[in-house]
């Protein structure tokens, strides 16, 4: 049986189709001057710090304005792929939210202690010491809690998910290369995750979501040793099929990476046509 109904692939079709579209309407029209002299392009100023006097004297400036469609697309490919996440979920399971805000009442102490927690974590990483692990930390700032010190927090998940069987699941969706701050932050965030929700590992399942593996199929060839050191991998990081399966089974990823090339398919030659060719 399919992980994605007929339904929910076109859904998720259009929806990309759509996406592609938005960025290709941002960059086709974007005029790239090519050099005339050298003393032509040395006299020109960018507000953004974007020169590049030798690659704009050797690429056609058709290849780079395709070059820069390329990098925003990687740059918000992220929001796609939590938007399929979520048409996949929906689904599969009983809820599913993008942007999802836990707000409630918790004290001052522990939501401190969620940050001191990361940074006692960063320092066992940095000494090349044994670290606790993310049950002990989430049980850390569990102790903490005081009755006399709370206020109104409020904490965003990339995305939420209320399983079938009651397991409520909370990702923070990122890149598969983080640098060490971003990989610190996600702890933080995830153990207030559970603060904010009152809610142990059992019974909330919070996650750092990889949404692919760009070392190749497992876990286990995963080498990015920022993230390997700054987090707690095999408790607190789900990456590519791991994270798929929990969205919608043990298929939804292939199913998904198929209707990515389907779109990638459709629109390749007007892609071209619209970036190179400006039609």
């Amino acid at each position: 049986m399919a992980a994605i109904s007929t339904k929910q692939r076109e859904k998720i079709k259009g929806y990309l189709e759509g996406f592609i579209q938005g960025i290709i309407d941002e960059y086709k029209g974007r005029v790239i001057q090519k050099p005339t002299t050298a003393i032509e392009y040395l006299s020109r100023n960018s507000i953004n710090g974007e020169l590049k006097p030798f690659q704009a004297a050797l690429i056609p400036p058709e290849l780079i304005r395709i070059n820069q469609f390329e990098r925003g697309l990687s740059t918000r490919l992220g929001n796609s792929l939590e938007e399929c996440a979520r048409l996949i979920a929906i689904e599969y399971h009983q809820d599913a939210r993008r942007g999802y805000d836990i707000r409630g009442e918790v004290s001052i102490a522990a939501f401190a202690e969620a940050e001191r927690q990361k940074e006692y974590y960063e320092s066992m990483a940095n000494r090349g010491q044994a670290k606790p692990s993310f049950e002990q930390m989430v049980t850390a700032v569990f102790n903490a809690r005081r009755e006399d010190d709370l206020v109104t927090k409020t904490v965003r998940a990339d995305l939420y998910i209320f399983a079938n069987d009651g397991t409520e699941y909370l990702f923070e969706i990122k890149s598969p290369k983080p640098n060490k701050g971003q990989c610190l932050e996600v702890i933080q965030r995830l153990l207030r995750f559970h603060l904010l929700r009152g809610a142990k590992r059992s019974q909330l399942q919070a996650y750092y979501a990889m949404p692919y593996n760009p070392y190749g199929v497992t876990k286990a060839v995963y080498k990015w040793s920022q993230a390997r050191n700054y987090l707690p991998f095999d408790e607190a990081v789900v990456i590519g099929d791991e994270f798929w399966n929990i969205v919608g089974g043990a298929t939804a990823y292939e199913e998904l990476l198929e209707i990515y090339l389907e779109v990638g398919h459709d629109k390749s030659k007007y892609m071209l046509d619209a970036l190179a060719f400006g039609f």
